[in-house]
């Protein structure tokens, strides 16, 4: 399985950004898809997920500014970030499960500014 991200870039604090990332390869059953950031000297944390049904959870930190949804159809993820704000600054990598076993993309970059 092969991710490829896309959507990240430099923004304004308050404003928006949308990132998608698409499954390609072998796929037959992907379970959870999310997506995990990662800031400058930082651990990479979950960011949100949502599963085959549709269940979503989101970090604190993010809850109520972004909304992350899938088209299984396309198997995509994208992830709706508003109201960004500068500590939301780092690199976004996308992540599923399928199997068992877990694929990352090679990230994306979201800086916001102040």
């Amino acid at each position: 399985v092969q991710l490829q991200a896309s959507g990240g870039g430099l923004v304004q604090a308050g404003g928006s950004l949308r990132l998608s990332c698409a499954a390609s390869g072998n796929i037959f059953s992907i379970n959870v898809m999310g997506w995990y950031g990662q800031a400058p000297g930082k651990q990479r944390e979950l960011v949100a997920t949502i599963t085959s049904g549709g269940n979503t959870n989101y970090a604190d930190s993010v809850k109520g500014r972004f909304t992350i949804s899938r088209d299984n159809a396309k198997n995509t993820v994208y992830l709706q970030m508003n109201s960004l704000k500068p500590e939301d600054t780092a690199v976004y990598y996308c992540r599923v499960v399928q199997a068992f076993r877990s694929y990352w993309g090679q990230g994306t970059l979201v800086t916001v500014s102040s």
